[in-house]
């Protein structure tokens, strides 16, 4: 997936340290992070491409357990690519989640292409998927909730938490 935009609002707050430096946060939905770790829990890996270098997409990264980061890379193909040699998986095996014009050349090469309720229109056309939620809002969890259900795994999880 992408991260301005998915896993955040796009929005970024860029804060002066104490030394003068500027520091650069994002918020992070919980209820994402904490969908990502069941994809791990299912043996579902996850990554994230995007195009910009941040610590807190680095932090958050590890707090979730997200298995492929890449950072700085605008260009997204390349990227892509390595991931799923590195994965041993077809393009038809993944799902991808974006936003932006950046994320479409990806979004039209996986098995399910999924956009976030706020995307481009561009994005949203290409979409296999739209969530309901915008990006950093829950889409993510949206789609976690999405993959698990059609895994036949989403029931386990309801279940460990007394939900069902």
């Amino acid at each position: 997936m992408d991260v301005d935009g998915v896993l955040t609002n796009g929005k970024l707050h860029h804060f002066p340290d104490a030394h003068g430096n500027m520091v650069e946060t994002k918020g992070f939905d919980s209820q994402d992070g904490i969908g990502l770790q069941w994809l791990q829990w299912k043996g579902i890996r996850t990554g994230v491409i995007s195009g910009r270098e941040s610590l807190a997409t680095a932090e958050r990264a590890r707090q979730t357990k997200i298995d492929y980061v890449y950072q700085g890379h605008i260009e997204k193909i390349p990227i892509f690519e390595e991931i799923i040699a590195k994965a041993q998986v077809e393009p038809d095996e993944v799902a991808y989640m974006g936003d932006d014009l950046t994320d479409l050349i990806v979004m039209k090469r996986v098995g399910l292409a999924i956009a976030v309720a706020n995307a481009r229109p561009e994005v949203l056309r290409a979409a296999h998927y739209v969530t309901t939620k915008a990006g950093g809002d829950g889409a993510v969890r949206e789609a976690v909730e999405l993959i698990l259900e059609a895994k036949g795994v989403w029931g386990e999880i309801l279940e460990k938490y007394g939900a069902v």
